[in-house]
């Protein structure tokens, strides 16, 4: 019963630090919203990623996708805040702001 327990306590340790690795090799990018334009017309990240907008224009932007691969509508915020979305699927992914329709990037999402 002593091996039986001290295994399961070596497996469970085992996969707390696979997820935990997992966790420290996910990455935060920051786009910008400036000029009506995001900051970056194209970025290449890795599943698991996060990406934070950040609205630097003085009027509001509404961050949102309809892509297969990550469908999100963050609302509509204000200058000097940001939204966040995690990228758990690899895929193309098309970023538009509802407000303004020429705003449109693609973030490439890689395994």
């Amino acid at each position: 019963m002593k091996l039986h327990n001290r295994l399961i306590g070596i497996i469970t340790l085992s996969m707390t630090g696979i997820f935990a690795s997992s966790a420290i090799l996910a990455e935060t990018v920051v786009v910008g919203q400036k000029d009506s334009a995001f900051t970056k017309k194209e970025i290449t990240i890795k599943k698991g990623d996060t990406v934070d907008f950040l609205n630097e224009d003085s009027y509001f932007h509404n961050v949102f996708s309809l892509s297969d691969s990550k469908f999100f509508d963050l609302g509509s915020y204000p200058e000097g805040e940001s939204r966040s979305v995690v990228f758990e699927e690899a895929g193309e992914v098309v970023v538009e702001c509802a407000i303004h329709s020429d705003m449109r990037m693609v973030v490439k999402v890689t395994e």
